[in-house]
C-alpha cells in the first residue's frame, strides 16, 4: 500500500519560504537585541488586551449589527457595515496615540511636524469608507432591481 505523498512546493516556493524565515529571524534578533524583556512584555500585553478587551467589544458590536439587520430581513448586508468599520478600527488602532493627542510633543520632536489634524483625517477617512460602502450597496441594489423580471399584472 502506498503512503500518501507529502505536498512539497516547487523549488522556488521552498526558496521563498526559507528566505522569509531567514528575514523574520534576522528581524527578531535585531528587535530583541536591545531590550528583549520590554518587547516580550509589550507583546504579551498586546495579546492580552486584544483577547480580553478588544475581541469581546467588537464581537458584541458585530452581533448587534447582524441582529439588527436580521430583524429587518437583510442579514446579508452586514458586510457593508463590517468592512468599513474594521478598516476604520484598524486605522484607529494604528494611529491612536496621534489621534488622541497623547504624544504631541514626542511626535513634534521626532519628526519636526505638527501632529494636528490626525483626528479630523481619521474621521474623514471613516466617513469616506462608509460612504463608499453605501455607494457599493446602492449600486448592488440598483443592479438587482434591473435584472429582476417585471411583475405580471
Amino acid at each position: 500500500m502506498r503512503r500518501p505523498r507529502i505536498p512539497v512546493g516547487s523549488p522556488f516556493q521552498i526558496l521563498l519560504l526559507a528566505a522569509s524565515f531567514a528575514l523574520a529571524a534576522y528581524a527578531g534578533v535585531r528587535l530583541l537585541a536591545d531590550d528583549w524583556f520590554a518587547v516580550a512584555v509589550w507583546f504579551v500585553g498586546a495579546a492580552l488586551l486584544h483577547d480580553l478587551v478588544l475581541l469581546p467589544l467588537y464581537t458584541v458590536a458585530d452581533r448587534s449589527v447582524v441582529r439588527g439587520l436580521g430583524a429587518a430581513g437583510h442579514r446579508e448586508l452586514a458586510m457593508y457595515v463590517r468592512v468599513p468599520a474594521a478598516l476604520s478600527g484598524l486605522l484607529l488602532l494604528v494611529w491612536f496615540p496621534l489621534i488622541s493627542g497623547k504624544v504631541e510633543q514626542r511626535y513634534r520632536l521626532g519628526t519636526g511636524l505638527s501632529p494636528d489634524g490626525f483626528l479630523a483625517r481619521w474621521l474623514l477617512i471613516t466617513a469616506v469608507l462608509f460612504a463608499g460602502s453605501a455607494l457599493l450597496l446602492a449600486l448592488r441594489l440598483r443592479r438587482a432591481t434591473k435584472q429582476r423580471p417585471p411583475a405580471v399584472q
